[in-house]
């Protein structure tokens, strides 16, 4: 078999043994073909086969791909970017491995250095200056008094938040279940407050759509009998997030995972250990949880200065 049909056993093996999301399989495709069209101009032939796949082609397959951005024009492509593509191919070599398919060991596939951005978070009076720029005389003005509040006391990405319906979420409980990446569920909890503010626009409001929070339109619309025509996007969300920390004077950019930023940095400077923030948040590995760890060194200083005894 050559390297094309082995991508599309590769693929399926993804989605029906590993269980991995669609928007997964349709990276690692992206990132495989991408693989392929290179090896196939480096080698000079259409057909490439798994032995082909040495330790020289993987060096000018990663030099194409620095250089990929460069070549159609624009910027180089970013170092993450060929981190993913790296991680696609290694994950495919060793499906060869497991095959007995010999080819190149994926252990010689190392991974550029990537140095990620700082977190952008906000401080507690910086999301209750946010709040109190709200006008909660109006439905919308609850509702989006609603919204930043659930984002910030339940750390909701804001797919997750656009997708929940009234019967999602238990106001008297004050917890949940979302299903996030990898369409893995996890268990959200929020404050009083914040289940209050949600109470408060709910009752606001004289439909009986099922969609949480909902947009503006009263067009009336007969192709979706559903209602999901009036549910509020995520773009929706980004620019009443936008709209609010501007009128609250924050010059920073946020958004709403600012606010899931700095849901997470919250609870790590008032004493949450790491795993449990792992887990509010969703992230499969620890290392993505641990960007928010060099945020939290001040706060750690003052605490090693006040419960740390002094030698004399």
């Amino acid at each position: 078999m050559d390297i094309a049909e082995l991508i599309e056993d590769f693929l399926e093996h993804l989605e029906i043994e590993s269980g991995r999301s669609k928007r997964t399989i349709d990276n690692y495709r992206l990132y495989l073909e991408r693989f392929l069209i290179i090896v196939q101009e480096i080698l000079n032939k259409d057909e490439v086969k798994p032995a082909e796949i040495t330790r020289e082609v993987l060096r000018k397959y990663r030099l194409r791909l620095n250089r990929l951005g460069s070549d159609e024009g624009g910027d180089d492509l970013k170092t993450i970017t060929q981190a993913y593509h790296l991680i696609a191919l290694r994950g495919f070599m060793k499906y060869l491995a497991r095959r007995e398919i010999r080819s190149l060991d994926p252990s010689l596939i190392e991974l550029p250095h990537v140095v990620r951005k700082q977190v952008t978070f906000l401080h507690f009076d910086e999301v209750e200056d946010m709040l109190e720029e709200i006008d909660l005389s109006t439905e919308s003005g609850l509702r989006d008094r609603a919204i930043i509040e659930l984002l910030y006391s339940g750390g909701l990405r804001v797919s997750e938040l656009v997708g929940l319906n009234r019967d999602s979420i238990n106001l008297g409980r004050r917890e949940f279940m979302v299903r996030g990446k990898g369409s893995k569920d996890r268990p959200i909890f929020i404050s009083e407050t914040c289940a209050d503010r949600v109470r408060d626009y709910l009752d606001a409001r004289t439909d009986s759509l099922p969609a949480l929070f909902l947009n503006n339109s009263r067009n009336l619309q007969t192709v979706d009998t559903s209602g999901d025509y009036r549910r509020m996007t995520a773009r929706s969300v980004e620019r009443i997030v936008e709209k609010y920390a501007r009128l609250a004077g924050i010059t920073k950019h946020v958004s709403p995972h600012t606010l899931r930023h700095s849901f997470a940095t919250d609870l790590l400077m008032n004493g949450a250990d790491l795993r449990s923030v792992q887990s509010m948040l969703g992230h499969s590995d620890i290392s993505t949880t641990q960007i928010y760890t060099h945020v939290t060194d001040a706060h750690l200083k003052e605490i090693h200065k006040k419960f740390h005894s002094e030698t004399n």
